[in-house]
């Protein structure tokens, strides 16, 4: 029997990783005012085998950090010594507004509307035309890390569209509780993804700035599966306890009036059409109107700021197809999720 061709170098930025070997490689992106150059780091881990090359990237958006802890999990995780293909990780992907505890870039825009960039364009498109040519165009397949903005917080959920067969069927195996099926939004990462046909999977946990364990381990476990899946070598989880909850629709409960609003329920429940999910009520409590569900479904998340002024968001509520097997998978899933023993309990907090 022939013996299969050695895995050659991976190439990335002007640099050479050999096989069975790891290295932290610094994309130059641009230079501070101060003349202090930034770059975009990125860990390579090229196994000594074949297979295919995977991405997981964090804080696209500066203040989504959770990403970043994932990223750091994950790497205790895998060896090269024993990984089939090559996994790139980008924790940190924003460096100006992850310094900055912000969520947009200096130019005050969105890099995850800018992509795939232009090479002489904003800094943001600079940003994401590296990502891009460096990243994307290297990529298999990809986990792009998000949580939600400041003072609301996600339901562990991954985001698909709904022409991709595959990215539908590695989200059943990451596990999370919810799968959501949303339109590609033109300028994002993951629209840049299908254009150089690397499927990739959209995972949003937890709140911007804060660290949530439930969310973290959900996001390590779920990349871990999705490599198993893959045959890239690495070791497998714990099997979810349950498949994940899939929706085709969501919609924002929004504050009827200016107050302050005093949740009922918390991100997971099922809740039916007409019930109540808070109370808005003025500072001295003359009024307090109950803030009913307009529609059945599962609450993927929701503001944790009291204050509030008419128009704004609640509650984020979406519809499911198996509403009576809700609580049981997520029950089911969170179970798993805490009994797997990949973690030390110093990792709980």
């Amino acid at each position: 029997m022939p013996k299969s061709a050695p895995v050659p170098d991976f190439e990335i930025a002007g640099h050479s990783v050999a096989p069975g070997s790891s290295a932290t490689i610094d994309i130059p992106v641009s230079r501070l005012p101060t003349d202090l150059e930034v770059s975009m780091r990125v860990r390579v881990i090229h196994g000594r085998k074949p297979g295919p090359v995977m991405f997981v990237s964090g804080s696209i958006h500066g203040d989504e950090i959770i990403g970043v802890e994932i990223v750091r999990r994950l790497l205790r995780e895998v060896s090269a010594k024993r990984l089939a293909g090559t996994l790139l990780c980008i924790p940190v992907v924003n460096t100006y507004g992850f310094i900055q505890h912000q969520r947009y870039l200096p130019d005050r825009r969105d890099l995850n509307r800018v992509f795939p960039g232009f090479a002489k364009g904003s800094l943001a498109s600079q940003l994401a035309y590296h990502f891009t040519q460096e990243i994307l165009a290297r990529s298999n397949y990809g986990v792009d890390l998000h949580s939600a903005g400041l003072h609301r917080e996600n339901l562990p959920q991954v985001r698909i569209s709904a022409d991709r067969h595959k990215a539908a069927e590695l989200a059943q195996v990451f596990g999370a509780p919810a799968i959501i099926v949303s339109k590609l939004r033109e300028g994002s990462l993951r629209q840049a993804a299908a254009d150089h046909d690397c499927e990739v999977l959209l995972v949003e946990a937890g709140e911007a700035l804060r660290f949530d364990e439930l969310s973290m381990r959900v996001g390590v476990q779920g990349i871990l599966r999705v490599m198993h899946h893959l045959g890239m070598g690495v070791k497998l989880p714990r099997k979810a306890g349950a498949k994940s909850v899939q929706s085709r629709r969501t919609a924002w409960v929004r504050a009827p009036e200016g107050g302050i609003f005093r949740a009922v329920k918390a991100n997971g429940s099922l809740v039916e059409q007409g019930e109540t999910l808070g109370y808005l009520a003025d500072p001295f409590g003359d009024s307090d109107i109950p803030v009913e569900a307009p529609g059945g479904g599962m609450i993927i998340g929701r503001s944790n700021l009291p204050v509030v002024n008419q128009g704004d968001a609640l509650i984020h509520i979406a519809e499911v197809e198996r509403p009576g097997t809700v609580e049981d998978r997520l029950s089911d899933i969170e179970d798993a999720i805490f009994a797997d023993g990949l973690f030390d309990e110093d990792e709980i907090v």
